[in-house]
């Protein structure tokens, strides 16, 4: 993990899940570690105070953590879902946050909020509340930046991994519909000179 991402009190709580998570499926592990140091990275840029990154950090370590319930043959599937599976992929938003909301971690309520709204858009087309614009957490549309910055430059087997020229075109695209506006014009100028950004 960074050395510049803080250490929080969500303890052993978020260890032992990270670690389940990490065991599932260690490519998932991979990339969460990433979320949180863009997530960080991007909180700082926005001003958040310290004590906001207790609830980011963990959440973003834990923002797949739902996807120790996914099958087998959704989880690891070859291709872009259809249908019925991505149905199941969609779960693990909520399912992630009921399994946070089962431990006694500080914030505990603040973190699930954040890693069940992850995958909402902007303009209300995400998931799995059709949450919209500001009715988002803050923490989670923060994560959903990150994320999708990570997703896009890591090889995938269904699309290999993006420049990050080629990231901010897609994500730019995507400004206002799946990303925050604002968030994402503080991220491109944060990411632009930080060491988190891919080739």
């Amino acid at each position: 993990m960074p050395s510049d991402v803080p250490e929080n009190p969500a303890g052993s709580y978020e260890a032992v899940l990270f670690a389940a998570m990490q065991a599932r499926d260690p490519a998932t592990g991979r990339h969460c570690n990433r979320v949180v140091a863009l997530s960080v990275a991007l909180a700082r840029a926005c001003g958040l105070p310290e004590a906001e990154l207790e609830v980011i950090a963990p959440a973003a370590r834990l923002h797949d953590v739902g996807k120790i319930g996914t099958p087998d043959r959704v989880l690891h599937h070859p291709h872009r879902l259809e249908n019925e599976d991505w149905e199941i992929m969609k779960g693990h938003a909520a399912a992630g946050a009921a399994l946070i909301m089962q431990t006694a971690m500080p914030q505990r309520e603040a973190i699930a909020l954040a890693v069940r709204h992850h995958h909402e858009h902007f303009d209300g087309s995400g998931y799995p509340d059709g949450l919209a614009g500001h009715a988002i957490p803050l923490h989670a549309r923060i994560i959903s930046v990150a994320d999708s910055y990570d997703a896009l430059g890591d090889a995938r087997p269904y699309h290999p991994a993006r420049t990050h020229a080629q990231i901010m075109r897609i994500l730019n695209q995507e400004r206002g519909s799946k990303c925050d506006p604002d968030l994402l014009r503080v991220f491109e100028s944060m990411i632009g000179e930080s060491r988190l950004r891919v080739p």
